[in-house]
């Protein structure tokens, strides 16, 4: 399942095969669980064919993250049950069909509001927001449209004490024609919604893929950003030494800023997925 599939359905079924015993004991030792920030896993990206669903709940948890993000509501329970945050989910979907459109706000508003009321009931800190595609539509129309829409949420959110949060997602290689495809377009937004609870997503993969400058874009919009996703440009695989971010200075620059939310790997694995999501987790440990 793709993520595109995942916002669209705002779920994800359960996979199926789980690791023997022998297999979970011949892994290597998980790193350090102190850092002065927080991290999670993307379920649609580790939820893998053949890996059990409770499994990869408690494997979770034994690496040392705080949560699960973009994750089906069936198993909030378990991931709680675990001791575990639910820390983000869609607010909305489709990621294409979005709120740079006018004629999307009322469905995207009971979405939205419906899913804040599932927020605040589970302790979730965000709802993933999308501008939706261009589709010929210039950038300050879709800017002050985005607005438009969250505004309307705005002051729920508030309320609740639940942030929405505006992705930036790459056009160029997996969302062609996506509007917020630049920091600065989502940052207008977020500056004429005016709300402390409306910030950017910053993916650091799609951003690294449409920008570079991680480390100092992050740094001059810092105040704006509410939460982070990483995964290894090119291919959205693993945080090794094949991709070309440097994320352990990436982290470092965030935690150096006084993040104390959390970073997301929403990475695909190549291959063994707990073997993958220690390195990264030891990556990001900073």
């Amino acid at each position: 399942m793709t993520r595109r599939e995942l916002v669209q359905t705002l779920g994800v079924g359960a996979a199926a095969l789980s690791l023997t015993r022998s297999e979970a004991a011949t892994r290597e030792p998980a790193p350090p669980k102190t850092g002065r920030f927080q991290q999670d896993i993307c379920w649609w990206c580790m939820a893998r064919p053949g890996v059990d669903p409770k499994q990869l709940i408690k494997e979770t948890k034994a690496v040392g993250y705080a949560g699960i993000e973009l994750v089906g509501r069936e198993w909030w329970d378990a991931i709680k049950a675990e001791g575990l945050q639910v820390v983000t989910i869609a607010g909305h979907g489709t990621i294409a069909d979005g709120l740079n459109r006018k004629e999307n706000h009322s469905r995207i508003e009971d979405e939205i509001r419906r899913n804040l009321d599932l927020a605040a009931q589970y302790g979730i800190r965000i709802l993933i927001c999308f501008s939706g595609n261009r589709r010929g539509m210039s950038d300050e129309e879709g800017i002050e449209n985005t607005a438009e829409g969250l505004r309307r949420v705005a002051k729920a959110a508030e309320e609740k004490g639940v942030t929405l949060a505006l992705e930036m997602l790459n056009s160029k290689v997996d969302h062609k024609d996506y509007h917020a495809d630049r920091t600065a377009w989502a940052l207008e937004v977020c500056k004429r919604v005016n709300s402390p609870r409306v910030r950017m997503l910053y993916d650091i993969y799609h951003m690294q893929i449409m920008e570079g400058d991680v480390i100092r874009t992050i740094r001059d919009n810092f105040q704006w950003i509410a939460h982070f996703h990483t995964a290894g440009v090119p291919g959205r695989r693993d945080l090794d030494d094949t991709q070309e971010l440097n994320y352990r200075a990436i982290m470092k620059a965030i935690a150096d800023l006084g993040y104390t939310g959390f970073v997301g790997q929403e990475f695909i694995p190549k291959a063994d997925v707990f073997a993958a999501m220690r390195h990264a987790y030891g990556v990001c440990q900073v």
